[in-house]
């Protein structure tokens, strides 16, 4: 139960991200991401102490973080962003099918609940990420790989943390750092330089202790604690919140598409949850 909660966190600081991002639409990815990143891991700079970590611990963290986000910015360049951002959501489906394979040692079996609900959530999320972007595009797009290969990147990391060795959460806060540092020499090698506003720090600030802050630590301590394959299911209501949150702050009505995916992710995480 304290896992769920913990993931629940997790999710509720990551539904921001959507419209935080839109409010910071003006400033370069990585100068935001690189900024966030920082900023959110400065609540771990105290327990420095903890960072000590294998090598191999701190290269599947950066990997995680730095790695994710790089991907995903490559890919909304390349692709539609609607579509892009889908393909980006298969990591919850991702968790689920390949927790029994990364984590063998857990008896964490694939049962046919598990994968029903977890491919009801990813069309719950479709719906709703599709039916607010206004329709799929038929077109094929190269950014699609990217977009795949940070979903395949998140969820990888995701389980992988159970199987190094045992580390503190509070390391979290060294793998944002170097992500953070990493996000912010992409930013002067590949963007422009950018002027930053009163404002956008306020919201800079917001997005680094929220959704790219203690959402790490909240979704770390989760897996840490919890079963890999609720907590997949769960993960589909990040998509759903955070575009019902994105469609009120824009001032778009809530639609059809929204109801509809809401009863299939919450009906799924009511299922995959209650999977023995």
């Amino acid at each position: 139960m304290h896992a769920n909660v913990y993931a629940l966190g997790a999710i509720a600081l990551w539904t921001s991200l959507a419209s935080l991002g839109l409010a910071l639409k003006h400033v370069p990815p990585f100068l935001l991401t690189g900024i966030a990143l920082v900023i959110g891991s400065i609540p771990a700079w105290p327990l420095f102490k903890q960072w000590r970590v294998p090598a191999s611990t701190l290269a599947l963290g950066i990997c995680g973080l730095f790695g994710y986000h790089f991907l995903l910015f490559i890919a909304l360049r390349l692709a539609p962003a609607v579509e892009a951002n889908l393909v980006n959501y298969l990591w919850p489906l991702l968790i689920v099918v390949l927790a029994p394979v990364l984590l063998p040692g857990l008896g964490l079996r694939l049962r046919p609940a598990h994968v029903a609900a977890a491919l009801a959530g990813f069309a719950g999320a479709a719906i709703a990420i599709l039916g607010a972007g206004g329709g799929a595009s038929a077109a094929w797009s190269w950014g699609y790989l990217p977009a795949l290969g940070s979903a395949v990147i998140w969820a990888t990391y995701s389980l992988l943390t159970r199987r190094v060795q045992a580390f503190p959460t509070a390391a979290i806060g060294l793998f944002g750092l170097v992500s953070g540092l990493l996000s912010l020499l992409c930013h002067w090698a590949l963007e422009p330089a950018a002027m930053l506003s009163g404002q956008d720090w306020l919201l800079l600030a917001l997005m680094g202790l929220g959704p790219l802050g203690a959402a790490f630590f909240l979704w770390d301590k989760a897996l840490k604690l919890g079963d890999a394959r609720h907590i997949g299911i769960l993960s589909y209501l990040t998509p759903l919140a955070s575009t019902a949150l994105l469609m009120l702050v824009s001032g778009r009505p809530l639609t059809w598409s929204i109801a509809l995916a809401a009863a299939m992710i919450i009906g799924a995480a009511v299922v995959g949850t209650r999977a023995r």
